[in-house]
């Protein structure tokens, strides 16, 4: 990507019937975001036109057949589809789930392609978006797939910032789900997202146990004793900066997540449910470990108050500016780490 270049921002659609299209067009109805970003939404001339219509919202756009053709300074869409989708809002159709995944795939595609340099990614409902060719529970799994590297939902505020160990999975396959590997690997993932997207030299990283109070020594569940606790001394002792295991209950009461520059939940609840209660519907959804950006509101669809003109925007416009964050600073951490070899070749 050319310095000069304003950043493209590549957005999917999400559920039809949700509120996906209303905080997007919300966001892009200030034109002083054009100054940010070129946004190119994957979806149809007419399918927009229909929801900003519904919506009452005022916005123009310039429709395109290929995201290379993007116009900087003004909202593009791109056309993926000519039909029109029935729209029914607030209800979970089988179409409005299939047209959610047409229009992440193209915005994949076009990702893979450098057509965009950035996704962010609008909600989609898990069971609708299921079919024979899509049988992954979310936007992280399918990613995983399709661009380069190991994924981990990374839940990011400025000051807090919470990964999982598990993710969208039933409660009751947490424990088994969790190994030395699996520790390992999260870690190192969190590790080097804070250090190439975030700017920060030596993070600092909390793990959570698994079990009430971290199993009290083996009481109340053997998993922290036998599993956490020596991978995590193992990676002390090898020179990262990783702590715990620590008692969910009591951690983020106590403020001791602010020690941290991240933590490592063990499951969905247990980071989640205290990083939306601090983020006040500000969090961004960001997929760390993979070769390009991602990021989505902290929310989902809904459903019960979609096409109502009710939806707050201020997450998906926190996803939008983490987005350009990210790729600005991981652009920087890639000419720091090529002067820095190149350095190393001259002074041999």
């Amino acid at each position: 990507m050319q310095e000069s270049r304003i950043i493209r921002v590549g957005i999917s659609i999400g559920d039809l019937n949700g509120i996906g299209c209303e905080v997007i067009l919300k966001t892009f109805e200030d034109t002083r975001m054009l100054e940010f970003c070129t946004p190119v939404i994957f979806a149809s001339n007419k399918t927009i036109t229909h929801q900003k219509n519904a919506l009452g919202i005022t916005i123009n756009y310039n429709g395109v057949h290929d995201a290379s053709k993007a116009i900087d300074g003004k909202t593009n869409v791109v056309n993926v589809w000519k039909e029109t989708p029935k729209i029914e809002f607030g209800k979970e159709t089988k179409e409005g789930g299939a047209y959610a995944i047409k229009s992440l795939r193209a915005a994949v595609e076009a990702l893979k392609e450098d057509k965009i340099d950035v996704l962010v990614t609008a909600p989609i409902n898990k069971k609708n978006i299921q079919s024979e060719d899509f049988k992954f529970p979310g936007h992280t799994d399918y990613l995983a797939k399709e661009l380069e590297g190991e994924s981990l939902m990374f839940m990011i505020t400025d000051d807090l910032k919470v990964g999982l160990l598990t993710d969208h999975i039933p409660v009751k396959d947490v424990p088994a789900s969790i190994n030395p590997i699996v520790i390992r690997t999260k870690t190192r993932i969190i590790e080097k997202s804070l250090q190439m997207d975030f700017g920060i030299r030596r993070p600092k990283i909390a793990l959570l146990g698994i079990n009430p109070h971290s199993g009290d020594h083996g009481v109340i569940g053997k998993e922290d004793e036998e599993i956490m606790k020596p991978v995590i001394k193992e990676m002390s002792e090898a020179g990262h900066l990783v702590y715990g295991p620590y008692s969910a209950d009591s951690f983020f009461g106590s403020d001791g997540y602010k020690k941290f520059d991240a933590i490592l939940a063990a499951y969905h609840d247990q980071g989640l449910i205290p990083f939306k209660t601090l983020s006040f519907g500000n969090g961004v959804n960001y997929t760390a470990g993979l070769s390009k950006v991602r990021t989505s509101p902290d929310h989902g669809t809904a459903y019960e108050i979609a096409g109502q003109g009710k939806a707050d925007h201020n997450s998906f416009k926190e996803a939008l500016f983490k987005a350009i964050q990210i790729f600005k600073n991981r652009e920087e951490y890639r000419q720091l780490t090529e002067n820095a070899l190149q350095k190393q070749k001259i002074r041999r």
